[in-house]
């Protein structure tokens, strides 16, 4: 759908600087852009690419001026282009229905304005809200309920209690409720501790494709509101996650931890059981977290400790391989100096 650069300031909270009448038909980064397309530039060298490029404008912040391009200038770039991409490139739309070859039990309530895609199965005294869509082949287990304008794309596996909220967005493969790692060592075997518990998702959740969220043992595993979820992430039970965190790729948290609000745990961070990780903390990459950590710290490193600390036990193990050549030349030097006395040194002295 094309939109006037005075269209695009407007619904951005912008201020068009050129021709506001020009017409901009899409958007692309500066490499690929076309005429008619709009791009964007948060910095200096992003501007410099841009206007080399063959895009007919430029989304800016700052006092960055130009007199080969139509600026669009907001207060922060790329949450501008965040919110300009879905007007050019809308999600689909699904159509209200049921689709014959999907399975509903009969004490289900699907509201009609839902969209139910092929091969979906949702189970006994299910609630399924407005215009939530399940693409296909989804499995809404009993007693679960689906929020409004939710969205389950394929292959989708909530079992029975799972409650989802409002806006959610579940991508492929994500699996919520299953077991809990539960075990108990009983004469030589390993005793499966039933995991009777479920699982709420709060509102505006998105999950990235083949997350897996445990039920709790007993109680439920929560995962705050406004939370993302990136790929192949797993989430243990009874753990709960705060408001607005950010989980990335091959983050796992253990069994009854507790994430504060606004909390960041990057790539491949590992989070042992029945921890407290506080508000706005943030962990490094690939970091292994085994005590709990204060509000606002960051942490990085396995064990993890506070990044201050770390990085100086870093750096002291980087000049470690110099310091052992320096120890042992001061050994050297010292048996030297035992082996050899001092000149005129007699017996007893």
């Amino acid at each position: 759908m094309p939109f006037t650069a005075a269209e695009l300031a407007l619904r951005l909270d912008g201020q068009v600087i050129g021709d506001g009448s020009l017409v901009l038909t899409g958007f692309a980064p500066a490499d690929r852009a076309q005429p008619g397309d709009l791009t964007f530039a948060e910095n200096e060298a992003y501007f410099a690419r841009a206007e080399k490029s063959a895009a007919s404008a430029v989304l800016v912040d700052g006092a960055l001026t130009s007199d080969k391009k139509v600026l669009i200038r907001v207060r922060n770039a790329r949450i501008a282009f965040a919110k300009v991409l879905p007007l050019f490139f809308p999600d689909p739309v699904f159509a209200a229905g049921i689709h014959p070859t999907a399975v509903i039990a009969g004490s289900s309530e699907v509201h009609p304005t839902a969209h139910i895609g092929p091969w979906c199965v949702i189970g006994e005294r299910v609630r399924i809200g407005p215009r939530a869509v399940l693409e296909g082949s989804d499995h809404v287990g009993a007693d679960s309920v689906v929020g409004e304008d939710t969205h389950l794309f394929p292959h989708v596996t909530l079992y029975p209690r799972t409650q989802v909220g409002n806006r959610v967005r579940l991508h492929a493969g994500v699996v919520i409720g299953a077991d809990g790692f539960g075990y108990v060592l009983d004469e030589g075997k390993h005793r499966k501790i039933p995991q009777i518990g479920w699982v709420i998702v709060h509102d505006d959740v998105e999950m990235g494709a083949n997350v897996t969220i445990d039920r709790g043992a007993l109680g439920p595993t929560v995962i705050g509101r406004g939370t993302k979820i990136d790929n192949l992430v797993q989430v243990g039970h009874n753990v709960t996650v705060g408001e607005h965190c950010l989980l990335v790729a091959q983050t796992g948290i253990a069994g009854s931890t507790r994430l504060g609000d606004y909390v960041t745990l990057a790539g491949q961070a590992g989070v042992a059981g029945h921890l407290r990780i506080g508000h706005r903390a943030t962990i490094a990459a690939q970091s292994g977290v085994m005590n709990d950590v204060p509000d606002g710290e960051k942490w990085l490193g396995a064990p993890a400790r506070p990044s201050h600390q770390m990085k100086r036990q870093l750096i002291a193990l980087e000049r470690l391989p110099e310091l052992l050549k320096r120890v042992a030349e001061l050994e050297r030097q010292l048996q030297e100096v035992k082996g050899n006395p001092s000149p005129g040194a007699g017996p007893g002295q």
